[in-house]
């Protein structure tokens, strides 16, 4: 497929070749709901073509089966993200933080800073310091400060990003998780929560979208 097109048309896909180029990273590839000989067909593409690979919601069986495929291929279990560098990228930006209320927020938490770590972005984390206990966080006032960009992961009632950005001159991400009891209905509540809050300055994601953060927070810190 000429490449003046911008994209490769594998039949069933046509991969973004020009993506890179628009907004600083190859296209990323969502895996769920994917064909596995599809997966396949379109990783080893994005390998030919000598891009940077990403997937994202990767269960573990389906990285094993991919990395028979290409085994440098790298994965991060907790972030269920498998990746593969075209080259290593340099670190530039300022520093992008990113906090979680709770442990059970800790895998969405790690799938931003899996992506901001690919997207060569400098990263610090701080978690399970949710409103509950809102002294661990007042703790680290200065580390708050300190950030270029800051993404804030909770679920249950979702109240940490509104109370971070009240602290903070720097955008906050928030992402709202599916944690909680019945009435969080999924991380409906918490995204709820969070559009509604009150602090200005603050943007939402999609409820588990750790990668949309971190992608969102990278094109921010090197803006």
């Amino acid at each position: 497929m000429p490449q003046r097109l911008g994209y490769c048309d594998l039949g069933f896909a046509k991969f973004d070749t020009d993506r890179k180029s628009r907004k600083g990273f190859t296209e990323v590839i969502y895996c769920p709901g994917k064909d596995h000989k599809h997966l396949k067909e379109i990783v080893k593409k994005v390998v030919k073509l000598k891009e940077d690979l990403l997937l994202t919601k990767l269960d573990k069986a389906t990285f094993l089966s991919l990395k028979k495929v290409i085994p440098a291929l790298r994965y991060n279990p907790l972030a269920k993200i498998a990746y593969l560098l075209a080259k290593p990228k340099p670190v530039s930006g300022g520093m992008v933080l990113v906090i979680c209320a709770g442990t059970s927020d800790v895998p969405i938490a790690e799938e931003a800073v899996q992506t901001l770590r690919i997207m060569g972005n400098r990263v610090e984390k701080l978690y399970d310091v949710g409103v509950a206990g809102v002294h661990r966080l007042m703790s680290n006032i200065d580390k708050l400060k300190e950030a270029q960009v800051i993404i804030v992961v909770a679920g249950m009632e979702g109240a940490l990003p509104s109370l971070v950005s009240g602290l903070v001159k720097s955008p906050v991400i928030a992402v709202p998780t599916s944690c909680g009891y019945g009435s969080s209905f999924k991380g409906l509540a918490a995204l709820l929560t969070m559009l509604n809050g009150c602090s200005p300055g603050v943007s939402v994601v999609n409820i588990d979208n750790g990668f949309g953060a971190g992608y969102f927070a990278s094109l921010i810190n090197k803006g």
